[in-house]
């Protein structure tokens, strides 16, 4: 019996860690820190078929090592792993009745309507960025204020908690934090939304939150505890996912100069980088969980009832069955081919289309307004966050 491949909670090389997952076959047992084991989807062929099987749900109920007992709540993953109800740990009908409500937010009509103010939101965070120089760390200054103050302002978030949200969720992502913090985290976590969310019960607002807590939906409007949890996922895709998406485009047109150059002329559209920086560097590295609700063959591999599984979009974006033999080449002329950086399936992400446009608004005015931006160290020394969930640097040193 082959041994499961022990995967890295530094995440210090992602590229290599994906290509060994890869390597290994679409679907390989893994190790997790503290022992905690699962299985990886690899391939793009793969996650396609597996993420549309109903044989593979959300709730923790059915994670056979969970209900036993083996995976402590001090577990460094388990807020990930085990978040609550919400419309990511749902299936079925439960999961388009607490979907349902945040999909309407997110509308193509809405979320083009969104497009001026953003524009607006990216020019004032420029000239602060300006004011900063010439050195700064890009990823702090630009790349996290603007996701985090776009989706501040719809869930109606004032500037002065953008801070202490920031600190909340890099522990939280974090892999290798203090066992002992981990319940204080999730619980600082917990009573900052669930004030969130007693505030907007009790005054509602025009933002997004009292439009959960008001929604009319089939099955019966949001609890307390569904609301909360549902605005953490908010929170937390809506601005992490952009955050690394910018960062992540930014050092790969900082050191592929002719790949920068042929956007520059106008050769390749943003929209390109945009899509490219999905596939080749995607902004969640690997995606906590899926549950067998029996067993699962795929290929000569068989997913064991009651066995928890992770989808790897490290290794899945660089598949060369579906991006060719360059796919770990960054490309912006690459012809366009689907991706899976988002999800797939009933799960897919429902915010994919405003942090597409975030990003397609502020790399080009990133680059028109500092022409010269270079990186302030080499690439080499760029360090990782110490994260297998989240695909993105500590900081971004650059000189403007």
């Amino acid at each position: 019996m082959t041994a499961p491949i022990l995967m890295d909670p530094l995440a210090t090389d992602n590229a290599a860690e994906g290509a060994l997952l890869r390597a290994a076959g679409p679907v390989v047992e893994v190790e997790l820190m503290g022992g905690v084991r699962a299985w990886a989807i690899t391939r793009h062929a793969a996650a396609r078929a597996l993420l549309n099987d109903e044989r593979l749900v959300k709730n923790a109920q059915h994670w056979a090592a969970f209900q036993r007992g083996e995976i402590p709540k001090t577990w460094p993953l388990i807020g990930l792993a085990v978040p609550g109800p919400s419309m990511v740990t749902t299936d079925g009908s439960e999961h388009r009745r607490l979907r349902s409500i945040v999909t309407q937010a997110f509308t193509p009509r809405r979320v083009e309507a969104m497009r001026p103010g953003i524009e607006a939101m990216t020019a004032e965070l420029l000239d602060k960025v300006a004011a900063a120089g010439p050195e700064v760390d890009l990823k702090t200054v630009f790349a996290f204020p603007l996701p985090m103050t776009v989706i501040g302002s719809l869930l109606g978030l004032p500037e002065e908690d953008h801070a202490r949200i920031r600190d909340l969720y890099e522990r939280f992502f974090s892999s290798v934090k203090d066992p002992a913090e981990v319940p204080a985290i999730i619980a600082a976590l917990n009573a900052f939304v669930n004030d969130l969310v007693a505030k907007r019960r009790a005054a509602p607002g025009e933002d997004l939150i009292s439009a959960l807590l008001a929604a009319d939906v089939e099955g019966g409007a949001l609890t307390d505890a569904e609301a909360a949890a549902t605005v953490r996922v908010i929170i937390a895709a809506g601005h992490e996912t952009t955050v690394n998406l910018i960062t992540n485009a930014v050092r790969a047109l900082l050191t592929h100069p002719d790949q920068l150059e042929l956007v520059r002329k106008g050769e390749v559209p943003w929209s390109a980088v945009v899509e490219e920086s999905l596939r080749w560097t995607p902004p969640t590295s690997n995606f906590l969980f899926r549950f067998a609700t029996e067993s699962i063959p795929y290929g000569d591999t068989v997913i064991p009832a009651g066995d928890a599984v992770l989808v790897s979009y490290n290794a899945i974006g660089r598949d060369p069955a579906q991006h060719g033999i360059t796919a770990e080449v960054f490309d912006v002329t690459r012809e366009p081919a689907r991706l899976l950086s988002f999800g797939h399936g009933p799960h897919i992400c429902p915010g994919a289309s405003l942090a597409r446009m975030e990003a397609q608004i502020a790399l080009p005015a990133l680059f028109e307004r500092f022409p010269g931006l270079r990186l302030a160290v080499p690439d080499a020394e760029l360090r990782p966050s110490p994260s297998m969930v989240v695909n993105s640097l500590k900081a971004l040193p650059v000189v403007l």
